[in-house]
């Protein structure tokens, strides 16, 4: 049991009232009681100021938690945008190039926008890429739904350029799936589409 000396410790913080009250105890016991503390004007002052500090601390939990939130929400909502905006992408590329456009000009759509100088077209070159990727890998005759399924039931004995065709992937992945978040430099988009060229050109669809 705790006597007066003691400095108390509860289940959230420091007993600050016991802890000033041992403090000046102690000074009136050095001084003999040369010097009078108002123990209880302190305590008081002390514990006012403690209780505005926890209510502030807990109001500016409250208002990062908000905020938290409403980013998740927010950055969530941004995500599927984009996303819908890539499928909408694939979707037109596919209806303009996916099955009567020769393979020149569907190259050199690709090229046009891989040399532009605004991201959106370098993710749009590596998009049309990869539908391009994902047609080859189909007419080869490889099992899966998804690129990423087809790919993995491959063997690099028998597919020389999967390392390539796996990193170049990856990147459209990440252009769709993390949307505006994803910052694709000009230097990345200018390994990514050789990487996709030298897929083609094993199949020999260069």
């Amino acid at each position: 049991m705790p006597d007066a000396n003691d400095i108390v410790f509860n289940q959230y913080s420091v007993d600050i009232a016991g802890l000033f009250s041992v403090f000046a105890k102690q000074v009136e016991q050095i001084t003999g009681g040369a010097i009078n503390i108002d123990i209880l004007s302190i305590v008081h002052s002390v514990e006012t100021l403690w209780a505005i500090v926890i209510g502030l601390s807990f109001l500016l939990g409250a208002v990062f938690l908000f905020g938290f939130i409403y980013a998740s929400i927010r950055f969530n909502q941004l995500a599927e945008i984009e996303m819908e905006r890539v499928k909408q992408q694939e979707e037109l590329w596919q209806q303009l190039y996916g099955s009567g456009a020769s393979k020149d000009s569907r190259m050199a759509d690709i090229e046009q926008h891989i040399a532009s100088d605004r991201p959106n077209d370098w993710k749009l070159a590596i998009i049309e890429a990869d539908i391009i990727l994902g047609q080859i890998l189909d007419k080869a005759g490889y099992a899966g739904a998804s690129i990423g399924e087809q790919l993995k039931s491959a063997s690099s004995h028998a597919f020389k350029t999967i390392d390539d065709a796996w990193e170049a992937h990856k990147v459209r992945n990440q252009i769709a799936h993390e949307g505006s978040d994803f910052v694709l430099t000009q230097k990345l988009a200018r390994e990514t589409i050789p990487r996709y060229k030298r897929v083609f050109a094993e199949f020999g669809e260069g």
